[in-house]
Parts: structure tokens; sequence; C-alpha cells
């Protein structure tokens, strides 16, 4: 029971900080926070991997399954809107 407490501690420590961190960057960097991001959501993903061995109970297994689909979305997606960025600064030819 102290696990999940501290668990869930941390996890709305790190929302909020998350949250105010993020509402004070500036509109034009947003795109350039969101690429360098992708380096955070790789570490998630080796996480999540890492969580889903078989001698996990299954609730974790399931966590780690979901874990890894959303950090592949968010890593997927954040190379896809740094590629589209790049290439707005391209020369025309």
């Amino acid at each position: 029971m102290e696990m999940l407490v501290a668990a869930i501690t941390v996890f709305v420590l790190a929302v909020f900080v998350g949250f105010e961190i993020i509402t004070k960057v500036p509109p034009t960097l947003h795109t350039p926070l969101m690429s360098g991001s992708n380096a955070i959501s790789g570490i998630t993903l080796i996480g999540a991997v890492i969580s889903t061995r078989t001698d996990n109970p299954k609730l974790a297994t399931i966590l780690g399954v979901c874990a890894v689909a959303f950090a592949m979305i968010n890593v997927v997606g954040g190379y896809m809107v740094t590629h589209r960025m790049l290439d707005m600064f391209k020369g025309k030819r």
C-alpha cells in the first residue's frame, strides 16, 4: 500500500512539474521541444519493454504493453513533426 501511495505521489508531482514547465515555453519553441522529447520517449520505451518480462504479474505486463504503444506513438509522431519542420528550412528547388 505504501508503494502505491509513493508511486501516485511521484506521478502527481511529475504531472504538475511537467505542466508548469510546458506552460512557460513560448509557442515558437513547442515544436523543437517536442523533437527533443523523443529521447525521453525512447527511455520510456526501454523501461516499458523491461517491465513486460514474463516474471512480472499480469497487471505489470498489461501496463508495460500500453506504455510501449504510447511511447511508440510519441516517438513516431515526434520524428514526423521534426521531419516536417526540417523540410520547411530546405531551399526551393
